[in-house]
C-alpha cells in the first residue's frame, strides 16, 4: 500500500493538472508485479489530448514527481525510525541496495554511523520509501515521453534531443568506469528505444518558460540527485569477524 500511495500521488499529480488545463488523461494504470516483489513495477497515465503550449507541458510533468516526493519523505522518515540496526551474520555474502543521498541522510539522522559489520534492517514502509525514490528519479531522467523528458523539453526545447543522447552516452561510458552503471544503461537505452530521442512538440512551441517555472526546473533537478543512485543493488561480502 505505501508504494501505491507513492506512486498514485505521482500520477494523480499528472492526471490532475491535465483536468486543470482541460487536456483529455486516463486515470493512473498500475503496472503489476509479484506479490512477494513490489506489488507493481510502476505506474502511468495516458494523455490522449494535444498540449497547447511549454509551460502547460512543463506544470504536467513537474506535478507528478512533486507530488510523489511530497509523498515518499515522510514515508522515508516514518519507515527508517520504524526499521532496526542489526548485525550481520558471520562471512555473509548477499545483496545490499544502493541508497540515494536523501536516504543515506536520513539514515544518518536517525541511526548516526553504522559501525561495520552491522545493517539497517530495512521495515517494508521504509524498502517501499526507497522505491518510490529510485522510481522518481528514473521518471526525472531526460528521455522521451518521462517526465524528465517533458521537463528537458520545455526547458531547451529542440536541443533537448542533444540533452537525451548526451544522457545516454555519459551512462554508457560510466559503465566502464564501474559496472553498476549497467542497470540504468540498460533501463535508458530501452526507454529511448521505446519512446524515440525526439520529443514530440507542443502545438505552440514559442512560448517560453517564466523564471517562476524555470526555478521550478531546478528543484526537480534537485531532486534527481537527492533520490538517484548508481547502484540500486551491489555485492555485500563480509569476512568473519572474531
Amino acid at each position: 500500500m505505501t508504494i501505491l500511495s507513492i506512486l498514485g500521488a505521482h500520477e494523480f499529480g499528472h492526471y490532475l493538472t491535465c483536468r486543470h488545463y482541460g487536456v483529455s488523461a486516463t486515470l493512473p494504470y498500475f503496472i503489476p508485479a509479484p506479490i512477494f516483489l513490489t506489488g507493481t513495477l510502476g505506474a502511468f497515465i495516458r494523455i490522449r489530448g494535444p498540449i497547447k503550449t511549454k509551460p502547460i507541458l512543463f506544470d504536467i510533468g513537474v506535478a507528478g514527481p512533486l507530488a510523489g516526493f511530497v509523498v515518499a519523505v515522510p514515508t522515508l522518515v516514518a519507515g527508517l525510525s520504524l526499521s532496526r540496526l542489526t548485525p550481520l551474520p558471520r562471512d555473509f555474502s548477499g545483496l545490499s541496495l544502493g541508497e540515494p543521498l536523501l536516504f543515506q541522510f536520513t539514515s544518518w539522522l536517525i541511526f548516526g554511523t553504522v559501525p561495520e559489520g552491522y545493517s539497517v534492517n530495512l521495515h517494508p514502509m521504509a524498502f517501499a520509501a526507497w522505491f518510490g525514490l529510485l522510481a522518481t528519479a528514473l521518471n526525472l531522467f531526460p528521455i522521451g515521453q518521462l517526465d524528465g523528458g517533458h521537463l528537458t523539453y520545455a526547458v531547451f526545447g529542440k536541443r533537448s534531443t542533444l540533452i537525451t543522447l548526451s544522457t545516454l552516452c555519459i551512462t554508457v561510458l560510466l559503465t566502464f568506469w564501474s559496472r553498476s552503471w549497467v542497470v540504468w544503461t540498460v533501463l535508458l537505452t530501452v526507454m529511448l528505444i521505446a519512446f524515440g530521442p525526439r520529443h514530440p512538440p507542443t502545438l505552440d512551441e514559442d512560448l517560453p518558460l517564466d523564471q517562476k517555472r524555470v526555478a521550478i526546473a531546478f528543484v526537480a533537478f534537485l531532486i534527481l540527485i537527492l533520490c538517484f543512485t548508481p547502484t540500486p543493488l551491489e555485492p555485500l561480502d563480509l569476512v568473519e569477524y572474531p
